[in-house]
């Protein structure tokens, strides 16, 4: 009998991380959903549940060392390791906002979450990730991040910030990092695309559904998948 794959998704509660986490469970996962408010976890968790999926309920508040440390601990008492990471919490901020105008607590307050945040959960979450014989790791960004795209004549993504589009660009040069080092875990950027979310006050273009199909698949990449790159549904992404 195959072992039960275990995962872990933060910011879970709602939008695109919810629906990674009903994508993951869909596909037999066992998933915790991490959510800061614990009255929306549990909400999350049973419209999880009556949906078919196993899942169960992680406090974790991704810029909060002790909440992120009690998670880990969860997660290990309860099973032991974890076989994938999605760590799709983030926050806009007040965006947009141009660069002239950032303040230095603006810029550290989505920094804490957007980047420092991922660095927090993942390393507490590494030593249950080595006990995992297909280890993958999804960090959430964004085609915003792309310098490639930002930088082109004929590419016009979004307007002008100069706090959450250069959080995920920071992000990915995270991500990169991670993938060399963790040679034993497929480490990959996800783009969902212009999701309708409270990010763009449901502005986008698709569901959130549609923005988790890339991280579910990167989720579940074969053992000859990539690692260190970044993806949208269509394939690969510029940096």
């Amino acid at each position: 009998m195959a072992e039960q794959t275990i995962a872990l998704v933060t910011g879970a509660n709602k939008g695109i991380g919810y629906e990674i986490a009903a994508g993951l469970g869909a596909l037999g996962m066992t998933v915790g959903v991490g959510a800061r408010d614990p009255r929306r976890g549990e909400e999350a968790v049973e419209k999880l549940r009556a949906d078919g999926a196993d899942a169960f309920f992680v406090p974790l508040d991704v810029s909060d060392d002790e909440s992120v440390a009690a998670a880990a601990a969860l997660v290990e008492e309860r099973f032991g390791r974890l076989d994938v990471l999605v760590n799709n919490a983030g926050i806009a901020g007040s965006w947009p906002t141009a660069p002239s105008a950032v303040t230095p607590e603006a810029m550290r307050e989505v920094l804490e979450t957007n980047v420092i945040g991922v660095v927090r959960v993942t390393n507490a979450m590494l030593p249950l990730l080595g006990r995992s014989a297909r280890p993958r790791i999804v960090n959430q960004s964004s085609h915003l991040s792309s310098l490639t795209l930002q930088s082109s004549p004929d590419s016009h993504f979004g307007d002008v910030d100069g706090i959450y589009t250069p959080s995920k660009t920071f992000l990915n040069a995270v991500t990169v990092q991670y993938a060399k080092e963790l040679t034993g875990i497929k480490v990959n950027g996800s783009c969902p695309g212009y999701v309708a979310t409270e990010f763009n006050d449901f502005q986008g273009r698709e569901t959130p559904a549609d923005g988790a199909k890339i991280a579910v698949e990167l989720a579940t990449l074969p053992d000859d998948g990539p690692t260190g790159g970044l993806f949208d549904s269509n394939g690969t992404v510029p940096w």
